[in-house]
C-alpha cells in the first residue's frame, strides 16, 4: 500500500498553468499574465526577489519530429517538461511535480502520448515530486535519477546515459554542485538542454546544503553545459521572475556569477545567506523514495 507524504499542501491546480509549445513549427510567441506574484518559497534556490508581473515567452521546438511542452508549478515555481517523438508518441517527463499530476496526465492523455519514463534532475528539495504516484497511473511507466542522488529509482543514470523515447534521445551529462545527484539531460542534437538547478537563467542552484559545493558546480556549468553550442537553449527547473528559456551563449556571457573567476564565485556563493526550502524537511525524505512512502 503506498500513500502521498500526508503533510504536503493542498494542490493549487487551479493556479498552476502549462505554456504550451507547437512543435516542428518555427517562430515563437508570446502570452503576457498581469498581476501575477510569485510564490512565498521563492527565495528557495536563489536570490529572493518579488515581481508584479509575469511575462512568459515561449519559443517553438525546432528538432524535426519533437513535441515539447513547458509547464509551470506556481507554489515552487518549478517548470516541468514533456517531450515526445511525433511518430511513436513516446513520450519523457522531466521534474514533474506532485501539486500538478493530474494537469501533466491529463496532457499526456489529451496528446496520445505513451510515457516511457518520468525523470528527476535531482534530489528536490523544495517540491515532492510525482514520479511515484504517476507510476502508480500509468503502466509500465519507469522513474529514472541519477545513480549518486541516494534515492530509489527503477532507472540509476550516469554520465553518457541515453535516455530514448522514439527516434528522439536525452544524454546526460553528470552536473554535481548543487546536489552531488544533478544532472544535466541534452537533447541529441544538442538544440536543448534541461539543466535543472544546476545552471538557472542569470542565475545557479545554491550550494549550501545537501551535499553543495560551490566549486564543484562552477566546474560543472563550466564544462559540462558551457561547453554545447551557443545556440543550445538553456531549460532551467525554476524561474522567479516569468524567464522562461535562455541559450548557452546568453549564460556565458551575461551570468553574473558564472562570468566571475571561481574564487569570485566561491566568495558568492558562500555569504548568500539564504533561508532553507520551506518544504525541505518533508521534500528530501520524499523524494528520496520517488515522492510515496510505505505505510
Amino acid at each position: 500500500m503506498y500513500s502521498v507524504i500526508n503533510r504536503v499542501r493542498p494542490a493549487h491546480r487551479a493556479l498552476a498553468f502549462a505554456l504550451r509549445f507547437n512543435a516542428n513549427t518555427e517562430g515563437s510567441s508570446c502570452v503576457v499574465t498581469d498581476g501575477r506574484r510569485l510564490s512565498p518559497g521563492v527565495s528557495a534556490d536563489v536570490d529572493p526577489l518579488r515581481a508584479t508581473s509575469r511575462r512568459f515567452c515561449s519559443r517553438t521546438a525546432l528538432t524535426q519530429g519533437l513535441l515539447f511542452r513547458q509547464m509551470f508549478e506556481l507554489e515552487s515555481s518549478t517548470y516541468t517538461y514533456l517531450l515526445a517523438d511525433t511518430q511513436t508518441k513516446e513520450a519523457v517527463i522531466i521534474d514533474p511535480v506532485l501539486e500538478t499530476i493530474d494537469r501533466d496526465l491529463k496532457f499526456i492523455q489529451q496528446l496520445g502520448l505513451k510515457l516511457k519514463v518520468a525523470v528527476n534532475t535531482h534530489c528536490h528539495a523544495d517540491h515532492i515530486t510525482s514520479t511515484g504516484l504517476m507510476k502508480k497511473r500509468l503502466v509500465g511507466l519507469k522513474s529514472a535519477i541519477s545513480k549518486f542522488s541516494g534515492a530509489s529509482a527503477d532507472i540509476h543514470l550516469s554520465e553518457g546515459d541515453k535516455i530514448t523515447f522514439g527516434k528522439q534521445y536525452l544524454t546526460v551529462r553528470e552536473t554535481p554542485g548543487h546536489t552531488d545527484g544533478c544532472v544535466t539531460l541534452v537533447l541529441g542534437d544538442q538544440s536543448m538542454a534541461f539543466t535543472g538547478d544546476a545552471l538557472l537563467i542569470r542565475g545557479c542552484g545554491r550550494t549550501d546544503f545537501q551535499q553543495g559545493c560551490a566549486k564543484t558546480l562552477y566546474q560543472s556549468i563550466h564544462q559540462k553545459i558551457f561547453t554545447l553550442p551557443d545556440e543550445c537553449l538553456i531549460y532551467p527547473a525554476h524561474d522567479y521572475l516569468g524567464r522562461t528559456v535562455s541559450t548557452v551563449g546568453e549564460e556565458r556571457k551575461f551570468n553574473p556569477r558564472l562570468t566571475k573567476s571561481l574564487e569570485e564565485f566561491v566568495g558568492i556563493m558562500n555569504n548568500l545567506n539564504l533561508p532553507k526550502p520551506k518544504k525541505i524537511d518533508i521534500s528530501v525524505p520524499a523524494n528520496l523514495v520517488c515522492g510515496v512512502q510505505d505505510i
